[in-house]
């Protein structure tokens, strides 16, 4: 089995692992010990590990904000594709891994609104006062999609010793803010197992993606030009 098949059966496992774990939150173990009287899916285990760990304020704080610092990564991304389309003047002159991660953003952020909008269970706590969908936690989908997409195309187009050092320190700020948003105690332990699956499926899948595009290394292009 070659490479890009067996990258398509990983993408589609973990994408049918995210589904199924979403409906099994929904249905197994329901009970209304939630806020409020509101239901929880995995309630034994949920309440358990809440009832172990409780809150933590310094943990939110942290994970707050270690929570801009993949966003701002995943905007400069952006602002690279912007810049690219508006030198080279085409669309379809801008790499094609730039164009495809603009896609994976929208995807996300689709994904983030779904789960607005289709709420699966609230958090363990009141936030400013209200209820909040807690299912999947919003900050694991965002920091582990972000950073895990920049380490992604960091490794494709530029792999150099920066994006190197940047990879390293990608992972460690999101391995933070997953286990911060769990420390913390604003979400259910389903929640965060939640995030990582979909985000798993959603960064597989764009891995998958590239696959199929062949843009040169910016260190290869470099070179390129200098023998011109």
């Amino acid at each position: 089995m070659n490479k890009k098949k067996k990258n398509i059966i990983i993408s589609v496992c973990l994408i049918i692992a995210a589904i199924v774990f979403t409906i099994l939150v929904k249905f197994v173990d329901v009970k209304a010990v939630g806020l409020q009287g509101t239901e929880l899916g995995f309630s034994t285990i949920n309440k358990y590990v809440f009832k172990t760990l409780g809150e933590n304020k310094m943990w939110y704080q942290i994970s707050e904000w270690l929570g801009l610092i993949p966003l701002a990564v995943a905007l400069c991304y952006a602002a690279t594709g912007v810049i690219q389309l508006k030198r080279r003047k085409n669309i379809l002159k801008v790499d094609k891994e730039i164009i495809a991660l603009g896609v994976f953003y929208a995807v996300v952020v689709f994904i983030y609104v779904l789960f607005e909008k289709v709420i699966i269970n609230y958090r363990p706590v009141l936030v400013d006062g209200a209820l909040e969908a807690s299912f999947p936690s919003s900050h694991t989908l965002m920091a582990l999609c972000f950073a895990g997409s920049a380490i992604i195309i960091n490794k494709k187009l530029f792999d150099n010793e920066k994006t190197q050092h940047m990879n390293k320190v990608l992972i460690l700020i999101a391995i933070m803010i997953v286990v911060g948003r769990l420390l913390a105690g604003v979400h259910w332990f389903t929640d965060i197992i939640g995030g990582i699956l979909i985000s798993s499926a959603l960064l597989m899948s764009y891995y998958t993606s590239l696959d199929y595009f062949k843009t040169p290394k910016l260190k290869d292009r470099t070179k390129k030009k200098i023998k011109k």
